[in-house]
């Protein structure tokens, strides 16, 4: 059932994105292009986003737990360090460059272009290079 919900929320999440043209990334190109063709419909995506997910977060913490866990999982991790900002500078330069965004990728994979499997296949290398970098021993100033 567990996994049923997930897929459930997979496909309405893929179907919004797709009506709002998301899956588009000369749309959200143009969302960064202030100077020419600007297209605000990002920005009223996001705001809609945020109104859901802020209604949505009020109803799930008057419960105690999630309908299919023991607790809820939340992050515990308060800092701002160098991982954080350079996966946020990394994911930001790779949305401006290729207008896509991981979420909004996988449904795109559904229009057959090539440009998406390519760079959902860049994520991928992406996340296998941090696992490979970050299974190193660490560096010893030489003495």
């Amino acid at each position: 059932m567990k996994l049923l919900f997930a897929a459930f929320t997979g496909l309405v999440f893929g179907v919004g994105i797709a009506l709002s043209g998301m899956m588009d990334p000369a749309k959200v190109l143009n969302f960064f292009d202030l100077a020419g063709a600007w297209d605000p419909s990002l920005a009223f995506v996001m705001a809609g986003a945020l109104v859901v997910t802020f209604l949505g977060y009020r109803l799930v913490w008057r419960r105690r737990a999630p309908i299919f866990e023991d607790r809820f999982q939340v992050p515990t991790a308060t800092a701002i360090d160098g991982k954080l900002v350079g996966g946020a500078a990394l994911f930001g330069i790779g949305w401006g460059i290729a207008g896509f965004c991981p979420g909004a990728a996988l449904p795109a994979l559904g229009t057959g272009r090539w440009e998406v499997v390519l760079f959902l296949a860049a994520v991928v290398a992406g996340f296998w290079l941090r696992r490979a970098v970050t299974a190193l021993p660490p560096m010893r100033p030489a003495q």
